[in-house]
This record gives structure tokens, sequence and C-alpha cells, in this order.
């Protein structure tokens, strides 16, 4: 990707090392293929966040009030691709919120390490990157990254562009009400590739406009949604595929989302989709 030129955002929070290095009571922070393969259940279980992180605070409330004093973003290559790609989706979003007659407020992205208190309770690393819409934040350790590429074969920087491009989707379904319908499995699927589809949408609106992609980019992004598709985890983790306990898609409707998005005129071709 072609981003040494683009805008930092000025919506990236930097709490990295303010988190617990331990789990939940003090345990042991989980890493490398501990790290994936809670990343890989949850996937599969389809588990949402705001539950799974009420839990592990035993239903406390939300720890934003405690992180009031936000430190700026590293100078460091990861943060500021990080930060240019979420200021790529800054503009992207406004123009499109503005072409009809909305005006869209972006979410603040938290980079993390260990775990963090969020509006959603409090997270661990191993969770991997998620978007609380009680507080409009995404929330990411970087590390996910490490474990894209090298546990889940979906290696290149427009792979974690995705990523992050994914979450904003969420931000953007429920800044148009999208968001807190059925919980049951089809509608969480539905949900996801959504945002999915808008991840898509982002980068062709972000290349029409400022030429940010380069050979490659585009299979690295579909490697990464088809790495993250229910049936490869579920094979991967149980060496067998459960269809009816989907709650991201399969492999192929995670590709095919995306392209769906890469290739939409507008931002309807996802927001329409039933």
């Amino acid at each position: 990707m072609k981003l040494d030129d683009e805008r930092e955002s000025r919506n990236l929070e930097d709490r990295r090392g303010q988190g617990r290095a331990g789990g939940v009571g003090g345990g042991a922070r989980i890493g490398g293929l501990g790290l994936v393969a809670v990343v890989v259940i949850s996937l599969i279980f389809g588990v949402d966040p705001g539950v799974v992180l009420s839990t592990l605070e035993g239903g406390g409330a939300p720890a934003t009030q405690q992180q009031a004093a936000q430190a700026p973003p590293h100078e460091d290559a990861a943060a500021r691709f990080v930060s240019r790609v979420l200021a790529s989706t800054e503009d992207v979003w406004t123009a499109e919120f503005a072409a009809n007659q909305r005006r869209y407020e972006p979410p603040r992205l938290v980079l993390f390490s260990g775990s963090v208190g969020s509006g959603c309770g409090t997270a661990q690393s191993a969770m991997g990157p998620f978007y609380c819409p009680n507080d409009r934040r995404i929330y990411l350790d970087l590390g996910f990254f490490r474990e894209l590429a090298q546990r889940m074969g979906a290696p290149g920087d427009f792979a974690q562009a995705y990523v992050i491009a994914h979450e904003v989707g969420h931000h953007v379904q429920n800044m148009m009400g999208l968001l807190g319908g059925g919980r049951d499995n089809a509608a969480s699927v539905r949900t996801e590739l959504q945002a999915d589809c808008l991840a898509g949408y982002w980068a062709r609106r972000a290349d029409q406009t400022r030429r940010i992609l380069e050979a490659g980019d585009l299979d690295e992004g579909l490697a990464a949604a088809a790495a993250v598709g229910d049936d490869r985890l579920q094979q991967q983790a149980r060496g067998h595929v459960v269809p009816e306990s989907f709650t991201h898609g399969s492999s192929a409707q995670r590709v095919r989302a995306l392209k769906t998005g890469l290739a939409g005129a507008d931002s309807g071709v996802c927001l329409n989709r039933g």
C-alpha cells in the first residue's frame, strides 16, 4: 500500500503498556499458539465481545473512565500505518455520508497490549480486534497482525488494513442503526459479511481518490478474508466443519463479500444487502 504521504488520524489512542500483562485473576498472558487458539475459538463460536468482556469483568461497568489520560501514539511504523489507514477510512466515510446528507462521526481506535478497559468491559489481547458500540471505539493489539501473518497465513499490509476497515465497517453499521438486531447465528453472519463488504468499498473509494493500492494488495486482503472464514477456522481447530454454527461466514462468503464491496459503485451495494 502507498500510504507514506497520507495524513495520520487524530483519533488514535495509544494505551500500549497501560494494560495488565496477566489475564483475568492475574493469570499469565496467552501468547503464540495459545493466542491464536483463543482467537479461533472466539471466531468459531461467534461470541459477542460485549458479552465476553462483561463476563471477564464479572459484569462490571465500562472502564473507559479509568483511561482518561491518553498517551499520544508511539512514533513507530506500525502505529503510523494504523493511523494512516484510519485516516483514510475517515476521508472515505465522511464523503460517503455527506453524499447522503448525513454527518459521519469517526470512531477512535485504541492500540493496547495485554488487556484494556472498554465501554464493553475489559478485553484481553487473546480476543483479537473488536469494535465496542457502547463507546464507539475500535480496540487493537498489534500482535494480532503477527498472528494473522504467521499462524493464519495471511501476511501483508493490505491484510492488516482489511482488519481495520472491517472494524470501521461495524462503526458504520452502528451509525446507520444496523447493529443490535437479532443475535442468532444467521444475523451474526449477515452483520460480519456486511462489514467485510464495507471494508471492500472503503478500499475501492480510497484507491479511486488517492491511488493507495499496489500490485498484490487485493490478493492479500482476499487471503485474509479467507483465513478468517468459519469453515477454515473450524477445520483447523476441530478437524471438521459445522456449518450451522457459523457466525462470521465461510471463507468463500467472506471473500465474496469483500469482492462485492470492491466492485461497488456506492455503499448501497453493502448496506442494502439482506
